[in-house]
């Protein structure tokens, strides 16, 4: 790689960093009410005990990120039944779940193998801003 700068690479580091420490703690919502709605539309419910293995994850871990999203209103459970999303919740899931297709295009369109291009997308998939999901679609579109 040369040495040149790109455009923008001179923008304030705190507001880069700040931005990116937002999306990691976001990626974890996110990642459990994609599960969520994966689990409830495959067997009906999402029981803590399911959420925990299927992320690999302790019990205790997933109880705790499952009563941050009860607390930002993503979720709910009912005693005997497991975790269910709220409309806010499903609907998180499902643009999560297209911005995670949308990025698996692209780097498939770039030549990336599709075992990689799952992989780095469930990481990408957290990070990319709106404008640069826009352009991948619009790249997408353009058949290039």
């Amino acid at each position: 790689m040369d040495d040149e700068a790109l455009p923008g690479e001179e923008a304030n580091a705190a507001q880069r960093f700040g931005k990116a420490r937002s999306a990691r703690s976001s990626a974890v919502l996110e990642d459990y009410t994609e599960l969520i709605a994966d689990l409830q539309a495959g067997t009906g419910e999402a029981r803590t005990t399911d959420i925990a293995r299927a992320l690999g994850v302790t019990h205790p871990t997933a109880n705790k990120a499952i009563a941050r999203l009860k607390r930002e209103g993503l979720a709910t459970s009912k005693p005997y039944r497991g975790i269910f999303l709220t409309e806010a919740g499903q609907a998180m899931a499902e643009r999560c779940r297209a911005r995670h297709r949308t990025v698996v295009k692209l780097l498939l369109a770039v030549g990336v193998p599709p075992e990689a291009a799952e992989i780095d997308a469930e990481g990408i998939e957290h990070h990319v801003s709106g404008a640069t999901l826009d352009a991948f679609e619009a790249f997408l579109r353009s058949g290039r």
